[in-house]
């Protein structure tokens, strides 16, 4: 990923003048999803969740919804991502139209194709009771772990996932997404624009110069990532960023839908 080529956007100063130049975009895109005609698909994965009440703030408050990706994962507070914590949250995200999909229960990694064996992997997860330790797992076992999360969610949410999932890190092979599309799973990653750098490192990549390679590089269709906190990041990307994202994606005529709503996965849903 390359450096914005103006890292020194002034966020103070974008938010102030986006938000009136967003106005007319908002009030064209913020109704009913099926008005939206130039849409982009935001889309966020769990993570450790402190700054999970301020990201449902911006969306709510910009009538944005999206599509959620979850996995139990370790939290600032509480009983991890998908534990009794953060229930309300989940629940109330419902109640206000967003969607949701599985990220494996584990938050579990794609290493490598084991040879000689058509459905064994190599896997690592990341929370859970194997965290941080390699695994062979066949197609079911990882089958298990998807369903395990897209049942949790509903169960939180009271309200259907979709048949999607995203791996961890987008890793994935031919054989592995075979294994998902299996058991009723298509996968979901996001496009190069839509990577919003919130895991990069902030020595490096400051939120002005993430900010401006997105409103500069995104375009209708594409499909965002971000995620409910980043433990390694020290410069915190959301909220920080997201409603001067949202504000300037506006302002170009942009909408946001959700998964449900996007042409390659809308027959599934």
């Amino acid at each position: 990923m390359r450096h914005a080529s103006n890292p020194s956007t002034s966020f103070k100063g974008f938010f102030s003048a986006a938000f009136f130049v967003a106005a007319c975009a908002y009030c064209a895109c913020s109704s009913a999803q099926k008005s939206c005609d130039k849409p982009v698909y935001l889309t966020f994965d769990t993570g450790h969740m402190g700054v999970a009440p301020l990201i449902a703030d911006v969306l709510k408050r910009q009538a944005v919804r999206v599509t959620f990706f979850a996995a139990n994962e370790r939290t600032q507070v509480g009983d991890g991502s998908l534990g009794e914590h953060w229930a309300p949250w989940w629940k109330a995200r419902a109640d206000e139209g967003h969607e949701f999909a599985s990220h494996t229960f584990d938050h579990v990694y794609w290493r490598a194709d084991l040879p000689g064996d058509v459905s064994a992997f190599q896997v690592r997860p990341s929370a859970g009771a194997f965290s941080g330790q390699d695994q062979r797992w066949r197609a079911a076992q990882y089958c298990a772990q998807i369903k395990q999360a897209s049942d949790r969610l509903q169960t939180l949410t009271g309200k259907p996932t979709l048949p999607l999932f995203r791996a961890p890190g987008g890793k994935t092979s031919a054989k592995l997404l075979a294994a998902a599309k299996s058991c009723g799973y298509a996968h979901v990653g996001w496009n190069p624009a839509g990577f919003l750098g919130d895991e990069l490192p902030s020595d490096k990549f400051s939120n002005a110069a993430l900010l401006s390679k997105a409103l500069r590089d995104i375009r209708q269709g594409d499909i965002l990532v971000a995620h409910l906190g980043i433990w390694s990041r020290q410069d915190v990307w959301a909220p920080t960023v997201l409603e001067p994202l949202i504000l300037g994606l506006k302002s170009r005529g942009y909408c946001f839908a959700t998964l449900r709503n996007h042409p390659a996965y809308s027959a599934l849903s």
